[in-house]
């Protein structure tokens, strides 16, 4: 359990009565919750999962020190039919299945991911390839972390994308937007869209709708 505000004294009053109700254990400050490491500095705190993505690459055994400047090439457009199927596609699915959970505090994933997990009921020897590029880029990138300051204006930012027929399997388009309260990200997506989008403008349109119910 983690119990957070901004009046201390309160915060003592809850863990006290929790204590009356509860056998508990008081693990101080946090520094550590569910794979998610937790860093605090007079300036703010950060999150990251460093040590999550060192026992992620030990189970994923790869085959050399690597790394890569991009968790995915440029312009790479996956198809079902890509490749061999994986005779055994265990792994792929369990190392897709970490890496969503990884793009908690690893933004920077959420595209690839959003990909190769398409794939996961018949994976194939393409798919497997790509996934192993994503994590030759997280060995080279493994202290990034999400910095949130201690004081940021309260003034909501949006960016958002979209890309046209991007699926080259049903044409349908990939909308992605992050939002920023102040200088904190504080929301972030990729996802296909429910429709086919007949033209670029209707692509972005609907990416900009969905920013804008996540905004609201």
């Amino acid at each position: 359990m983690i119990i957070t505000g901004d009046d201390p004294e309160y915060i003592a009053f809850v863990k006290a009565r929790l204590r009356d109700q509860f056998l508990m254990t008081d693990l101080g400050p946090l520094r550590y919750f569910l794979g998610i490491e937790v860093s605090s500095t007079s300036n703010g705190f950060s999150i990251s999962q460093e040590k999550y993505i060192l026992d992620l690459l030990a189970r994923a055994a790869l085959a050399n020190e690597r790394t890569v400047e991009t968790p995915m090439e440029l312009h790479v457009k996956l198809r079902p039919t890509d490749g061999d199927p994986l005779p055994d596609p265990t792994r792929y699915r369990h190392l897709v299945g970490s890496l969503v959970y990884l793009a908690v505090t690893r933004p920077d994933i959420s595209y690839p991911i959003h990909i190769l997990s398409q794939f996961v009921s018949a994976p194939t020897t393409v798919h497997y390839g790509h996934l192993l590029r994503v994590l030759q880029y997280l060995r080279g990138t493994i202290t990034r972390r999400i910095f949130f300051p201690r004081s940021s204006s309260l003034q909501l930012q949006c960016y958002l994308d979209a890309t046209w027929a991007n699926d080259p399997s049903d044409r349908r388009s990939l909308s992605a937007y992050c939002v920023f309260l102040g200088g904190l990200l504080v929301a972030w997506k990729t996802k296909k869209q429910v429709a086919v989008s007949r033209s670029s403008v209707e692509a972005e349109l609907r990416a900009m709708a969905s920013v804008t119910a996540e905004v609201t």
